[in-house]
């Protein structure tokens, strides 16, 4: 994580997403614009959280680790979505992984500030109440998606989530994803073999190839009607 020091761009952000209208009091002061790296983690299970963030601009995969060591996804966000909604009243501790997919910004509020101001705030506690409802419902639906659709829908939106940005403007043909396969398998709680198989079954429909250790789209618009919108 690294602080941009560009008021600018924070205001910018600020203004487009409304951040003001989830206070009831002036925060503007407590607020910081933050920068992760792609792969880095903006909270890890089980670690302190010391900010709620703002999530702004980028895409992120929000997963767990279980006692096995196998990794399953929850959900795959853009923005606007709020991270630490969880953790702001009685944890210190993140409950889950959130993973940069691609760089990411985030306007970060130390916990320290958002309790010591926001806490008795009613406009700040309504919108963490919305937020949090939200999510509730969301895990309810990753839930079913897991138990419930094929790996081919879930690998399709998978795909999509994580292609790399700048192929949006081409339609995404041609995106490459270089995400290890085991832990694609893992992430979307299915084995390897199986994985592999669905893999050569998009392959052989010519909607992905493989490319050595990599993936690379061929049919955008096969892929979106596989995918839905089921992590999103």
């Amino acid at each position: 994580m690294k602080r941009i020091n560009n008021q600018t761009e924070l205001e910018n952000y600020i203004k487009k997403y409304n951040i003001d209208d989830f206070f009831g009091i002036d925060m503007r002061e407590h607020m910081e614009l933050l920068i992760f790296d792609k792969g880095s983690h903006i909270v890890k299970n089980n670690e302190p959280i010391d900010y709620l963030y703002f999530f702004v601009e980028g895409k992120v995969k929000v997963y767990t680790v279980l006692k096995n060591g196998k990794s399953l996804l929850f959900r795959l966000y853009k923005p606007l979505s709020i991270i630490g909604d969880v953790e702001f009243i009685d944890f210190d501790t993140a409950n889950s992984n959130i993973e940069a997919i691609n760089e990411c910004l985030c306007i970060g509020i130390s916990m320290s500030n958002i309790r010591k101001y926001a806490i008795n705030d009613p406009t700040f506690l309504k919108c963490m109440c919305t937020s949090l409802g939200k999510k509730f419902i969301s895990s309810s639906i990753a839930s079913s998606i897991n138990i419930l659709y094929p790996l081919e829908n879930r690998l399709a939106s998978y795909l999509l989530a994580i292609a790399p940005e700048n192929s949006q403007y081409s339609n995404l043909d041609g995106g490459i994803i270089t995400d290890k396969f085991t832990e694609m398998a893992d992430l979307l709680g299915t084995s390897y073999r199986h994985l592999i198989r669905t893999i050569n079954k998009l392959c052989y429909e010519k909607i992905i190839k493989k490319e050595r250790n990599s993936l690379v789209i061929l049919n955008i618009r096969a892929l979106e009607e596989l995918a839905g919108d089921l992590y999103e």
